[in-house]
């Protein structure tokens, strides 16, 4: 009796079978992923999973690559000092952070991501909150920033933030905001960049509001303290 009632609850061969391709497309997404990380390590991501996202919503895509070297200093900064002060120390995940992120608000994670995990997110996961989604930033960053120099994660980062409808990366958002490219940005412009990463829908660096306005002072505050820690943008000055 007790054989029969245990071998009424295995799965059939439909729902193996139906596993299995479920752990192997799992475990494609996944070796796909690592390919994809040791190859941006010498060239740039054509696209990221959040372009496309907004591409099947219909929306255009604005964006032109700019290397590090011609980023100039402020908007780095400005971006370390708005999401991650601790970008050159941690090993891709501030624990901390992630702790703070792990929290609820309404049912909902909520809290900050590292530098680290918000680009692998933009490159290959999805928009939408969720525990499941944080679950795998963490590996994916811990893994990208074991592959990745620190000013590459910050090169890459930068180059595919999103910055408002359709607007993606550095060079498009100074063009589009000041009418220039990142190297000129102000200090005061960077900051203003910066502040709006986290709504970009919302927030407009170029006609910023009072709450964008005084969220940008305190990063352009900040700028000066972060400096001294942002050794590993800039390790040949």
């Amino acid at each position: 009796m007790a054989r029969s009632r245990t071998a009424k609850f295995r799965p059939s061969g439909r729902v193996r079978r139906g596993l299995i391709w479920i752990g192997r497309a799992v475990a494609a997404i996944i070796a796909l992923q690592v390919v994809l990380i040791v190859l941006y390590t010498v060239i740039p991501p054509p696209v990221s999973t959040l372009m496309l996202w907004r591409l099947a919503q219909g929306q255009p895509i604005d964006r032109n690559w700019v290397p590090m070297a011609d980023m100039g200093r402020h908007l780095p900064l400005a971006v370390m000092a708005a999401e991650d002060a601790r970008f050159c120390q941690h090993q891709g995940v501030d624990w901390s952070e992630v702790q703070n992120a792990l929290d609820t608000n309404g049912g909902r994670p909520r809290g900050a991501s590292t530098i680290s995990m918000q680009t692998v997110k933009n490159l290959f996961l999805w928009p939408a909150r969720s525990y499941l989604r944080k679950a795998a930033e963490v590996p994916l960053a811990f893994f990208a920033d074991l592959v990745w120099s620190k000013r590459r994660m910050m090169e890459i980062y930068l180059n595919i933030a999103e910055w408002g409808p359709g607007i993606y990366g550095a060079g498009a958002a100074a063009q589009t905001y000041f009418d220039r490219s990142p190297d000129k940005l102000t200090k005061s412009q960077a900051a203003r960049l910066a502040a709006a990463l986290p709504n970009p829908f919302a927030r407009n660096p170029g006609r910023p509001g009072p709450q964008t306005r005084r969220i940008a002072r305190v990063i352009e505050r900040r700028m000066a303290g972060t400096q001294p820690h942002a050794a590993c943008l800039w390790p040949d000055s």
